[in-house]
């Protein structure tokens, strides 16, 4: 199994983005679907999750109201949308598929590369 994650970039602040992320290897139907994200000198946290049903979703504090999930079975692939950019927002996102536990947790089967966010002020 192999996911490719896309999308990431420079913006100023305030500014979008749209964060693919691509399985390939295996139907992702069963699967919580999720982003996380690394700054530089911290550790990875969790930034949105989108259950294997679809509609059940959950958000990190930081980014509600301006990030939004979202998933489609039949592509095998996992959006995040980004939207108000903030300069704190700069970090490595990653993608990650089938959470064993708690979604918001890193316990996760699969793992994407990752793809760099930029925002400056």
């Amino acid at each position: 199994v192999q996911l490719q994650a896309s999308g990431g970039g420079s913006v100023q602040a305030g500014g979008s983005l749209r964060l693919s992320c691509v399985v390939f290897g295996r139907s992702v139907r069963t699967y919580d679907m999720g982003w996380f994200r690394q700054a530089p000198g911290k550790g990875r946290e969790f930034v949105a999750v989108v259950r294997y049903n679809g509609f059940t979703k959950y958000y990190a504090d930081s980014v509600k109201g301006r990030f939004t999930i979202s998933r489609d079975n039949a592509k095998n692939t996992v959006y995040l949308e980004m939207n108000s950019l903030e300069p704190e927002d700069t970090a490595v996102y990653s993608c990650a598929v089938g959470s064993r536990g708690d979604p918001r947790g890193n316990d996760y089967n699969y793992w994407g590369q990752g793809t760099q966010v930029t925002v400056s002020s």
